[in-house]
C-alpha cells in the first residue's frame, strides 16, 4: 500500500475552528484554516492511543489462537472506534503461556498491515503485582511472582523489543534494582495492581517508576483512611495515571479529584476485555469465569453484581463519558485519550502538529454528548470510513 497526497476538513477539537489538514507520506504537511464554515458537529482531532487493551470484539490477546490472524479483527474494530494506536495487555499467566501470547502478537504484526501499524507495544500487566485478594484482582493467583529481570528479558527478545510497559506492585523486596533495569533497558514501569506500602511507591518513583495504572481500581474494596496506597500515588508528581472512565469503575467525583491532582498527567485507557463491543447477556471467560454484561455495559461476575469482571468499554466511550457528564472539556478528554499517552509512550511524538504523523480521527459529536466516528486516518492512510 502506498502513500499519497491528501487533505480532510473539520473543526479542531482544540477550538472548534474550522480547519484543513493536509497530509503526504504519512506525515502533516500543513494545518490552514478554511474560510467556508463546516458543519459544528464535525470535529477533527487526533486518534486515539489505549495504551491498555486485553481484548475486543469477542477476541482476547490472552488466548493461543490456531490462527494469529484472527486477532488482526481488533485493529479493525478499534479503527472504528477512532483507536489508531493500541498497545495489547497481556495479564498474569505462566510464564511459558506469557511467551507463546507474545510470539503470538510477532507473528501477527508480521502478516497483517492493520495490526503492524496499530500495534505500536506491548503491555506486560502482570505477573509481578502482588498476590493479596483484591489489589491482584482477576489475576489469576498462581501465576504471581516476584520480578524477574531474566524473564523480562527472554520475553523482549521473543517480542523483538515490543514491550513498552510493565505493570508491577513495588511491593517486592526486589522491585527497586527491577524497575532500574526496566527504565536503563527503556520499559516504562507502572505501578498497579498493588499493596505496598508508601515508602514502597517512593522508592519506586525514585528508581524511575512513571505511571499508575488504573488508578484506584485493582485495590481492596475497603481501605484505611490513610495512610493507603492511593493517596501515596496520588501525591507523586512525577507518577502519570491512568484511569478507566467507563461510569462503573470509577465514581464521578473520584475522576474530578484525579483530575485537579494530576491534571496534564491524567489520561484514558479502555482495559477492555473480549467482551467489550458484544451485546448483552451472560458470558463464560478463560479468566473470570461466569459473568453477565448488562444492556448498560457494566460487565460483572454473574454471581455478584458488586463485583466488576473487566472493562467492556473503549477509549472513545471514555472520551464521550467525559463530555456528557460535564467532567471534561471536548479538547481536554480528548487529549486525555490520544496526546496524553501518546507523549508518555513516545517522549517527543508530537500529535496534531505540521510534521507530525497524521493520525487522525473525524468525529460527529451527537446531541447527548457522544461521538461518533465518520472516518479514521492512520498514518496517512484511511483504514475506516463510516
Amino acid at each position: 500500500m502506498g502513500f499519497f497526497s491528501m487533505n480532510i476538513q473539520g473543526n479542531s477539537y482544540q477550538d472548534g475552528s474550522a480547519i484543513e489538514i493536509s497530509f503526504y507520506e504519512g506525515i502533516i504537511d500543513s494545518i490552514a484554516p478554511v474560510q467556508t464554515p463546516l458543519g459544528q458537529d464535525l470535529i477533527l482531532g487526533p486518534g486515539f492511543t489505549d495504551i491498555q487493551v486485553n481484548g475486543y470484539g469477542g477476541i482476547d490477546y490472552n488466548e493461543i489462537h490456531s490462527d494469529p490472524i484472527k486477532l488482526a479483527e481488533i485493529s479493525r474494530l478499534l479503527y472504528k472506534e477512532g483507536v489508531t494506536t493500541h498497545f495489547p495487555t497481556l495479564i498474569t499467566n505462566d510464564p511459558e503461556q506469557i511467551s507463546r501470547l507474545i510470539l503470538q502478537l510477532v507473528s501477527l504484526r508480521k502478516s497483517d498491515e492493520f495490526s503492524r501499524m496499530s500495534i505500536e507495544g506491548l503491555h506486560i500487566e502482570g505477573p509481578f503485582i502482588s498476590p493479596m485478594d483484591g489489589p491482584r484482582g482477576a489475576h489469576p493467583k498462581k501465576f504471581v511472582c516476584a520480578p524477574d529481570w531474566s524473564l523480562v528479558q527472554k520475553w523482549q527478545l521473543e517480542a523483538k523489543g515490543l514491550i513498552k510497559i510493565i505493570t508491577l506492585s513495588p511491593e517486592w523486596e526486589n522491585a527497586v534494582p527491577f524497575i532500574e533495569r526496566c527504565v536503563e533497558h527503556g520499559i516504562l514501569v507502572s505501578i498497579g495492581h498493588t499493596n505496598a506500602t508508601h515508602q514502597q511507591i517512593l522508592d519506586a518513583v525514585k528508581a524511575g517508576a512513571s505511571l499508575s495504572t488504573h488508578l484506584g481500581n485493582g485495590a481492596h474494596p475497603i481501605l484505611a483512611r490513610h495512610p493507603n496506597y492511593i493517596w501515596s500515588q496520588l501525591s507523586q508528581n512525577e507518577l502519570s495515571a491512568s484511569i478507566i472512565a467507563d461510569g462503573f469503575h470509577l465514581p464521578e467525583e473520584v475522576i474530578q479529584v484525579f483530575k485537579q491532582v494530576k491534571k496534564e498527567n491524567l489520561m484514558l485507557v479502555s482495559d477492555s476485555v473480549s467482551l467489550s463491543g458484544m451485546p448483552a447477556g451472560d458470558y463464560s471467560l478463560h479468566i473470570g469465569g461466569e459473568v453477565t454484561l448488562t444492556p448498560a455495559g457494566k460487565l460483572h461476575l454473574k454471581s455478584n453484581p458488586s463485583i466488576l469482571a473487566g472493562s467492556a468499554s473503549n477509549i472513545r466511550s471514555g472520551v464521550s463519558f467525559l463530555i456528557k457528564n460535564k467532567l471534561a472539556s471536548l479538547s481536554e478528554a480528548w487529549d486525555m485519550a490520544s496526546v496524553r499517552p501518546e507523549r508518555l509512550v513516545n517522549p517527543g511524538h508530537r500529535l496534531f502538529k505540521e510534521g507530525s504523523i497524521a493520525d487522525l480521527i473525524l468525529c460527529k459529536k451527537l446531541e447527548d454528548g457522544d461521538l461518533e466516528v465518520l472516518k479514521t486516518i492512520k498514518h496517512g492512510r484511511e483504514v475506516f470510513s463510516a
